[in-house]
């Protein structure tokens, strides 16, 4: 209820007061006052309790036998911090196999389901997607994709979960896959089409793909992929409806990529959404104003044939695409167009011939592409349904509503995916957008630490969105055990703590802005490097933490904001809203550089353990480095250095001395008789010992 709304209440409940009491009913206008006070209560809070809830769902798969990928776990936890920044209340996980992907999918959808009608659900998924019969899977990392009939037995099935969202009557369901790459699957039996399978999705759905479809994009290099870094960034830039967020995303993936990846989306969502609102005094942006006017024109309308590449790129329709190709034929850019709508004709032709699964349209799909990406798939639909592959001499050809593809265009859809930084094809490098169609590339995503436990996703550091830039006052706040940075919406961080944005004059995030409120950084020092950390992570999904290896939640190394502190890969307690160590990365100052205290010399790191010799057969790590999988050290928790071990640790006979033998200096190792063990070596449990327990 607005400010005009509750006044005109108030109002209307004085002048009923004041005329029943002229009246001599003091006491029923007062309980008409009160009645009207009541139901604006009642109204208000009833407003409250109808704030937006936002689900995300993040998964980055990276760590596949055939070759792991190399930004997919980063790209996930860059978006993952960027969704919890407006607002969504984020599972988020890395290198999944087949069953806990399908348990948190299943997760997912449950608590989606259990919110009820009017939510918001975001999924992102990094990792190797590939399009089997029309459908597109998402890969586990466990994954054996030996041959083509392998891909519905091995991998996801998207549409098996993603459908159920669509029934649910949310807000919006948008899905995201950040997945469209060459596939190092299916080397024997017939190909896959390359890349993902164009989708149609349902009302209050949308789809994008990382690369349109039936294309590939370039591997990525670290830290993030152009995709995930571009809609990171348009995600965060405030006041963008969702189409204008994928729109401004395709433009900024194909500059970063010199036009080598093409980003594709499609969407029926109806209801307004925006991930970050842009406050009344923001500057104003040329780009957001001339959007609208930049449509409404013809692609033939504009004078430099750039700006048009640039308008079709933008629009990403095929009839786009051709009225480019009508209106600069010759231009050295027509090529690349070319093969844009050789991709794009093909794939509609296969999505109207899967939707249609008759005989009658794969075999007009085999009559225009005989050696097409889907060529495979239409062979195999047709075994399906018990029909020759050859076509009689007479048949109703079918119409997919698009005219059959002119012979330049085969060239392009021979093989099975289209891509488009392939030198192969000469083609020229695309134009960087002018200013009245994009704002400068910032430079701002910094690579995140690693990550900290199994299953766990990076966490970026984060750098605050402008202080004009605010989640939306209606979304509302996700769990506080649930967050990348504690409490992000809600306290300003104390003044020592604020980082100020880029751009932003130096000026501290406003409080309630979606800037860092737990403005620091964990950070500790280990074999002299400094280790930057986030103040918390995303919540691992329950089936994940429910798996062996796994720490639950609590425990220390368990995901949420108020645990006890987790014990990073270098050894260093990495605890979620602790004060900077000194000597290590503190808060940003306006620079953007760690303010540091400078180390008293000599003296330990607070809340380092300390360092012990390396095992023999540990993993390979920093000195002293303690992982899930490595064996106990011969330090105790809580020891002092060089402490002699208990009897039980060492296996020492009963009634046998133990300690130091007399004579020798405290922290001298044991003579090998006493140890059993060569003079100076570590004693080593074995493997499932329990601590402290005697050996066998």
């Amino acid at each position: 209820m607005n400010q005009r709304e509750t006044r005109r209440l108030v109002f209307r409940a004085s002048r009923g007061y004041r005329g029943v009491a002229s009246e001599g009913g003091w006491l029923v206008g007062l309980m008409h006052v009160v009645g009207c006070l009541l139901a604006i209560l009642i109204w208000s809070g009833g407003a409250a309790a109808q704030q937006e809830k936002r689900f995300g769902l993040v998964i980055g798969n990276s760590e596949y036998p055939n070759g792991p990928l190399p930004t997919s776990a980063n790209d996930a936890g860059l978006i993952a911090q960027t969704l919890q920044a407006s607002g969504f209340d984020v599972m988020g996980a890395r290198d999944l196999d087949g069953d806990a992907l399908r348990n948190t999918f299943r997760d997912f959808v449950d608590k989606v389901a259990a919110e009820g009608p009017g939510a918001v659900a975001f999924i992102y998924l990094a990792g190797h997607g590939v399009q089997y019969e029309g459908e597109n899977f998402f890969v586990p990392i466990d994954a054996r994709i030996d041959r083509d009939v392998d891909v519905p037995l091995r991998a996801l099935r998207l549409n098996d979960y993603v459908r159920p969202l669509g029934a649910l009557n949310a807000k919006a369901v948008i899905v995201v896959l950040d997945a469209a790459r060459e596939a190092p699957f299916a080397r024997s039996g017939q190909p896959l089409a390359g890349g993902l399978a164009m989708v149609e999705p349902a009302n209050g759905m949308m789809w994008a793909f990382n690369a349109a479809p039936g294309t590939i994009s370039p591997m990525g290099q670290p830290p993030y992929g152009a995709y995930a870094q571009a809609l990171a960034e348009m995600m965060r830039e405030g006041g963008l409806s969702l189409e204008g967020v994928f729109e401004r995303t395709r433009l900024r993936v194909h500059e970063a990529t010199s036009g080598g990846e093409v980003p594709w989306h499609v969407s029926q969502v109806k209801a307004p959404f925006v991930f970050f609102e842009r406050a009344a005094d923001a500057p104003p942006e040329v780009s957001l104003s001339s959007a609208q006017s930049r449509r409404a024109r013809p692609i033939r309308a504009f004078d430099d044939a750039r700006d048009a590449y640039l308008a079709a790129l933008e629009r990403d329709t095929l009839d786009g695409y051709i009225d480019f190709l009508r209106a600069y034929p010759d231009h050295p850019l027509a090529r690349r167009v070319h093969a844009i709508v050789a991709a794009r004709r093909e794939a509609i032709t296969w999505r109207r011939a899967r939707n249609s699964d008759s005989p009658e349209a794969y075999w007009s799909y085999l009559d225009r592409y005989p050696t097409g990406p889907h060529a495979p798939d239409a062979r195999r639909r047709l075994a399906f349904l018990t029909a020759p592959i050859e076509p009689p001499p007479r048949y109703a050809s079918f119409d997919y509503d698009v005219p059959p593809p002119p012979p330049e265009e085969i060239f392009y859809v021979r093989r099975p995916y289209v891509y488009f930084a392939d030198p192969v094809y000469g083609f020229v490098a695309p134009p960087p957008p002018p200013l009245f169609f994009l704002p400068p590339r910032p430079i701002f995503f910094r690579p995140p630490p690693p990550p900290v436990g199994v299953f766990l996703l990076p966490v970026p550091v984060f750098v605050p969105v402008p202080g004009y830039v605010r989640a939306p006052v209606y979304v509302a706040p996700p769990p506080p055990n649930n967050v990348v940075f504690r409490n992000l919406h809600n306290a300003p961080p104390p003044p020592q703590q604020q980082l100020t944005a880029p751009g932003a004059a130096g000026a501290p995030v406003a409080p309630g802005s979606a800037g860092p409120s737990a403005g620091t950084i964990a950070a500790g020092v280990a074999a002299g490097a400094v280790l930057g950390a986030a103040a918390a992570t995303v919540a691992l999904p329950p089936s994940v933490q429910r798996r062996p290896g796994v720490p639950p939640p609590g425990a220390v190394g368990a995901p949420g904001a108020g645990q006890p502190p987790s014990i990073s890969k270098t050894g260093i307690p990495v605890t979620p809203g602790a004060a900077p160590i000194p000597g290590g990365a503190g808060p940003l100052g306006k620079s953007g550089a760690p303010l540091t205290s400078a180390p008293v010399p000599g003296a330990p790191v607070p809340g380092a353990p300390v360092p012990v010799a390396p095992v023999p057969g540990a993993p390979s790590g920093a000195l002293g480095a303690r992982t899930p999988s490595s064996p106990p050290s011969n330090a105790l928790p809580g020891a002092p250095t060089g402490a002699p071990l208990p009897k039980a640790a060492t296996g020492t006979p009963p009634g046998a001395p133990s300690g130091s033998p007399p004579g020798l200096p405290s922290g001298a190792p044991l003579p090998k008789a006493a140890t059993g063990t060569p003079s100076g070596a570590p004693v080593v449990p074995p493997v499932g010992a329990p601590p402290g327990g005697p050996l066998p």
